[in-house]
Order: C-alpha cells, then structure tokens, then sequence
C-alpha cells in the first residue's frame, strides 16, 4: 500500500496524478522544462501516468493583459495532486507584485504551512566551507510557512514624509506552531539518521517567540525516541557556516526559515541546487526551485536545471512516489560526483537541456552510452 494525496490506494489501481505546471518568468519556462523531462522518464520507468494542467500566470502575462492570478484559481488548484512551480519575477514589474499575487496566493490560499527545504551537499568541491564533506552538510530545513511577518498585518503612515512610521506584525498561532512543529518531528523520526530536532527562534529578544519553545516542549513528549534542541537564529547562522553537521532537523518561523535557507543553499553549492516543498500533507501542493527568474540569462539554455529537477522529486516524494523520488536524487548525486555535471550553476559549461537529458537518461541506467555534446 501507499499513501498519496486523497487516501490509500492499492499497487493494482494505475497511478495517475493531474500535476499544474506555472513555469512562470525569465528562466523558469527552461528549468521546468527539464523538470519535466525527468519525470517522463521516472514515469516510464516506473509505470504511474500523469496529465499535466498548464497555467500562464507570470510577470509577461501580466504586462500583456493586466492581469494577476486570480483567486478562483484555486479551486483549480485543489483538484490537482501538486503543482510545480518555475519563477516569477521581471525587472518591468514592481518587485513583491507577482511573489503575492501567485507565490503568497497559492501559500496562503491553500494553507501550504510547510516550506520544506532540504540542505545536501553532493559533493565536497561544490561546498565553500573549509574541509566539509557531503556527510556535514545533509539536514533539512522545516520553515513555518503561512504565519510571522508574511501575513502582511500592518502598514505605513505618512509614507515619503519624514515622520514616516512603517509597521509590521509577527503572528504566531498555536495550531500553526503546533502543527508544523509535529511536522517536523515526524519528518525527523522518519529520516532515520540521528533522530535530533533544533528549534530555531529569537525568544531572549522576541517575547511572543516564547510559543515556540513552549509548544516544542510540549510535543516533545509524544516524541521520546527524538532528542531536542532549541538555539537562537545568530547562533543558528555561526552554526551552519562552522558546524553544519550538528543539525538533523531545524523547525523555524516564517522569516527565520526564509534566511537560514539560503544560507543553507550557499554551503551546499548554491541557489541551482536547491528545491523546496510548499506543503499541506495530503493536501494539493507547490514544488519548486528557490532561485529567482534570473532574467539577464533568460533563454540563453545556460541555467542549471538542478534545483527543478529536485523539487520535481520531492514532488513524487509527496505523491507516494517513493522509489521514482529516490532514483532521481541519485541520478542527480552520481552525474555531479563523476563530473558529469560540474557545477550547479550558469557557468557549468553545460547547456540547460543537455543537463536535463543527462539526469533523464540516468533515471533509466542509461548515463554510460551518452556521450557529450
């Protein structure tokens, strides 16, 4: 048996998921598309079907026709298993106008209060810290991911003028603590590595962060196969850049979450090898690269593909796709360790289809007849 989104469901039922696609802006249509490309090959190789839904919503659009994503779009949304998400972003449009009006929609419109964010290092000359290996740096990051400052509660007064007063509110509710706090220590019983959980917060300096710890030490004790740790977010930081291999697990808030990420994606090898998961379990979730639209190399077929095609595993994760998940992350570990792929970024040397083609062709054992272009 396994589980999937609307239920259990036998081996002998075919397995056939409606996946969104919104490519979005700049390089996000290229990367996608390699994105899409493995997962024909994980799906003919693992026998489940798919039919994809394609969306427009994107800063082009936009200037186009005026218009945003609209709300009734989610109910689109709702009835597909996931949806995978390229970039938006252009230099025309005023910044933080599509972020909110798809990125934060499809958040907070479909409740996806898990940011998922794995941080792996593949292979120790991709790393800028000093003497790490790929075994000091593989934890993930569980990022609360509809609350804190995001909500957007607040404002300003008297804006350009010199009394200007801007103000934001960081909001913490206890179901959403809770519920992404238990997230996170089933995620760490279920990685079956060291079984440890950090909270990351700011409570000596941020009173209302205090829930935090509280509601930690509370689930804790559903918990007691799992070991606990609660640290500040400079602390945090110091940590990750001299000591990554303490963490297993780290559960943070919304804006802490935002910030340890990329930091997390810089000692792993940069922003082309970082996926994420908007996630609500068994629910209809968005997966998708955390580099931006990166428009100054926009259809060029010189963005790395790497962070697309991971998050397109971590798409199959959730679906119950366990095994085609796995066949993909290693495809990808095997193509950068033998060089293959020698960098996850723009001056890799390989164009982005030819990456794509490489990993595709790995998920199917067939990466030793290809030869370079």
């Amino acid at each position: 048996m396994r589980h999937g989104r609307g239920g259990t469901v036998t081996e002998q039922e075919r397995r056939i998921y409606r996946i969104g696609v919104i490519p979005g802006d700049g390089i996000g249509p290229e990367v996608v598309r390699e994105g899409l490309k493995v997962l024909q090959a994980t799906a003919a190789h693992e026998g489940f079907g798919y039919e994809l839904v394609h969306f427009p919503w994107s800063c082009a659009y936009y200037l186009e026709t005026g218009e945003v994503m609209p709300q009734e779009a989610l109910e689109d949304y709702r009835k597909l298993d996931a949806i995978l998400f390229g970039a938006v972003g252009d230099p025309r449009v005023k910044g933080g106008v599509p972020e909110r009006a798809i990125i934060f929609t499809l958040r907070f419109g479909l409740d996806l209060y898990v940011n998922l964010r794995p941080v792996v290092l593949l292979d120790s000359r991709l790393c800028p810290l000093k003497g790490k290996e790929p075994r000091d740096v593989d934890f993930v990051v569980v990022r609360e991911n509809t609350e804190d400052a995001y909500t957007a509660i607040g404002g300003q007064l008297r804006r350009g003028q010199p009394g200007e007063v801007a103000i934001a509110e960081m909001i913490f509710t206890r179901q959403g603590v809770e519920r992404v706090i238990r997230y996170a220590f089933e995620l760490t019983q279920s990685r079956g590595k060291r079984k440890h959980l950090t909270l990351v917060d700011k409570s000596n300096a941020i009173g209302a962060m205090d829930i935090w710890r509280r509601v930690l030490s509370e689930v804790a004790s559903d918990y007691p196969d799992v070991e606990t740790t609660a640290i500040y977010v400079d602390a945090a930081c110091l940590y990750m850049v001299e000591r990554p291999e303490i963490f297993d697990v780290v559960v943070t808030t919304n804006l802490f979450g935002d910030i340890l990420t990329d930091l997390g994606a810089a000692i792993q090898g940069g922003m082309g090898s970082a996926a994420s998961g908007n996630i609500h379990p068994g629910q209809t979730s968005m997966f998708e690269p955390i580099h931006g639209s990166a428009p100054d190399i926009a259809g060029q077929n010189l963005a790395s593909p790497i962070a697309t095609i991971l998050a397109t595993a971590m798409l199959l994760d959730h679906l119950g796709e366990s095994e085609g998940a796995a066949r993909i992350n290693r495809a990808v570990r095997e193509a950068v360790v033998d060089g293959r792929i020698p960098s996850l970024d723009a001056r890799s040397g390989l164009p982005t289809d030819r990456q794509g083609d490489i990993i595709a062709a790995a998920v199917v054992g067939q990466e030793r007849t290809m030869s370079r272009r």
